[in-house]
């Protein structure tokens, strides 16, 4: 009988255990690197309060529409919206407000207008404009950091950097924001640029290779820098360039030497494992890291706090305006 009693307390104690909250995660596109290890990171994260239900919205906006459309239909109380285009937003959050919905966005920051519709909204990512001073601020390293007297990498001593940019996709913000702050932020510490050549390579690696091939068919070696909007286009120009012959491991030992092996210095944005390994192995000089292990605790705990605990009573990042959690980039170069 004692042991029926336990049994029937433990059967009873079990059912009353609230079942995992479950939030759907909406990736523009899981093709693309950066976001494919974002949602890597974020499922690691799934355990007995929230579980992630990924939806790749395969750069479709109308895939994205009809996926929110259905999401909202079933009463999810929060959606995780990685948008494939921030424009898009303001019908996303009228049937949000409609719905008694909260959303999350990530990654693509909504106009602030559209933001200010409804109080639960809120964004968490990195200022792209901070990506690009970051950038900018490993090139005046790279380059002695005196923009009067630059050293052995300005290889024709002109006291000018000849730089290609590979830029992100057309009218994407971060695209845009890089690649403008970084001839900014240059100029505004009196370093001379001539950027020989902007390319869209949207992001892509494949695209990158072959936009570094017209490069260098058309400018030779020319130039002395090349700065990517993302890490994918850092590699395929890298991927490039090895096919040229301006990187030479002559002891095939899969790493660059750069006291005695032939190189020329890339530097992109993002941070991705594989971006770090080619640093480690001398190929890539450099990238900014747009720390997505950060990111994805800042949503789990974001999403803790406004579905589990019901308050932001505890949540321990900083809310700007109330409702941008901004997560800092970091510089990685080669040592």
């Amino acid at each position: 009988m004692k042991k029926l009693f336990i049994l029937i307390i433990t059967v009873f104690l079990i059912s009353c255990q609230e079942k995992p909250i479950v939030v759907p995660l909406l990736i523009y596109n899981m093709g693309d690197n950066y976001m494919s290890d974002f949602e890597n990171r974020i499922q690691e994260l799934n355990g007995t309060r929230v579980i992630y239900e990924t939806y790749d919205c395969q750069n479709s906006q109308i895939i994205q529409n009809e996926y929110i459309e259905q999401l909202m239909k079933d009463n999810y109380p929060l959606l995780i919206i990685n948008p494939v285009d921030r424009l898009s937003v303001y019908a996303i959050i009228n049937k949000a407000i409609e719905t008694n919905t909260k959303i999350i966005f990530i990654n693509r920051e909504p106009l602030k207008s559209d933001m200010q519709l409804d109080s639960d909204l809120y964004y968490i990512g990195a200022d792209a404009k901070q990506s690009a001073e970051l950038q900018a601020e490993i090139v005046m390293e790279l380059f002695g950091n005196n923009p009067n007297q630059l050293n052995t990498f300005d290889k024709n001593d002109d006291g000018i950097i000849q730089a290609f940019i590979l830029k992100g996709e057309q009218g994407h913000q971060d695209a845009e924001a890089r690649t403008q702050y970084v001839i900014e932020t240059l100029l505004d510490n009196d370093f001379e640029v001539d950027v020989l050549d902007i390319t869209i390579a949207n992001f892509d690696m494949l695209t990158a290779v072959l936009a570094m091939d017209q490069h260098i068919e058309k400018y030779g070696n020319q130039f002395e820098v090349v700065l990517a909007n993302n890490d994918a286009m850092a590699i395929g120009a890298i991927e490039s360039l090895i096919n040229h012959e301006y990187f030479l491991d002559s002891n095939e030992d899969g790493i660059i030497d750069r006291d005695l092996e032939q190189w020329v210095p890339v530097i992109g944005i993002d941070g991705l494992d594989i971006a770090i390994e080619m640093i480690q192995n001398g190929y890539l000089y450099g990238t900014v890291l747009n720390d997505s292990q950060a990111m994805v605790e800042a949503i789990d705990a974001l999403t803790v706090s406004l579905l589990i605990n019901n308050s932001l009573n505890g949540f321990d990042y900083q809310i700007t305006d109330g409702q941008y959690i901004w997560i800092d980039y970091q510089k990685l170069i080669f040592e």
